[in-house]
């Protein structure tokens, strides 16, 4: 099985190209790859299968804003880490691109890609970055995150996955996230995404993240988008937002109730699994 391994401002995934969709990706595969020390280690894995072979993309259909490059051709099936299902993934989604363009795949500046969130629009940029349209924000009122005992207010927000983005004061590097936080489950009853938002300036922010299925990452794209519809609903700025995260920067522009995510996309290493490796039984946890 060939695979590939990128990321999005250190965000990183395993990527595999499965065009008829019978690779047979399953949640405990997805885990073994995202092992950092049994397998090859990410946040998530990207499976790359062609709409026509996929129910999914019927959904897909090219429709509205984010559909404007016309009917995908691919369907991006992303899991988190622990191998369960998610709906989007903004870094995700423009390491894909720029694997789908790479090998010929797909033909920039624009294209849609399909997700379970519906057709997102995609648009290589000049400088090696990558534009996604994430299509429409929702921001659905308050809630409370619980981290280390304490509870910290914030804002849900849906960008096609679920999110609680909570402005602190102050430096984020004491916050425990080694920890899932506890967040109420008839507000997030399949669970969600944690952002912790400090505002550094007029229009830009600070975040951390702890992913639903996936623990604390380097960035989160649909968590930049919270953050920064958070900090815009705090002080009642829409516009381009700077959004700094440990593994580097993003920008988020949001009008209208939609947003654009803006970022790098690195295309690491590529290779073959070993077929031993793949055939060999998971590994047995400490």
């Amino acid at each position: 099985m060939r695979f590939a391994k990128g990321h999005g401002t250190e965000n990183d995934f395993v990527i595999l190209l499965d065009p008829d969709g019978s690779g047979g990706l399953t949640a405990d595969l997805t885990a073994r790859l995202c092992d950092r020390r049994a397998g090859l280690g990410a946040d998530g894995v990207l499976r790359a299968v062609r709409t026509t072979a996929t129910g999914v993309a019927g959904r897909a259909d090219g429709a509205g804003p984010a559909g404007g490059a016309g009917r995908p051709a691919w369907f991006m099936d992303y899991r988190n880490a622990d191998g369960g299902v998610a709906e989007m993934c903004g870094n995700g989604i423009r390491v894909f691109a720029r694997y789908l363009v790479r090998h010929g795949l797909a033909e920039g500046p624009e294209f849609s890609v399909a997700t379970r969130s519906g057709p997102r629009l995609v648009r290589m940029c000049t400088d090696g970055g990558v534009t996604v349209d994430m299509g429409a924000v929702a921001v659905l009122g308050p809630g409370s995150a619980v981290i280390a005992g304490q509870a910290y207010p914030g804002l849900r927000v849906s960008v096609g996955n679920p999110h609680l983005a909570c402005l602190v004061d102050g430096p984020l590097a004491p916050f425990d996230l080694s920890r899932p936080p506890g967040l109420d489950p008839g507000q997030f009853p399949e669970g969600g995404n944690v952002e912790l938002v400090q505002l550094t300036g007029p229009a830009s922010v600070a975040m951390r993240v702890h992913e639903r299925g996936s623990g604390e990452t380097r960035s989160c794209g649909t968590g930049a988008v919270a953050a920064a519809a958070a900090a815009a609903a705090a002080n009642g700025s829409d516009g381009t937002w700077d959004v700094r995260v440990p593994g580097g920067d993003l920008k988020v522009t949001l009008e209208a109730g939609r947003a654009w995510l803006t970022g790098p996309a690195v295309i690491v290493a590529e290779g073959e699994l070993d077929p031993s490796w793949l055939a060999g039984p998971a590994p047995v946890s400490a």
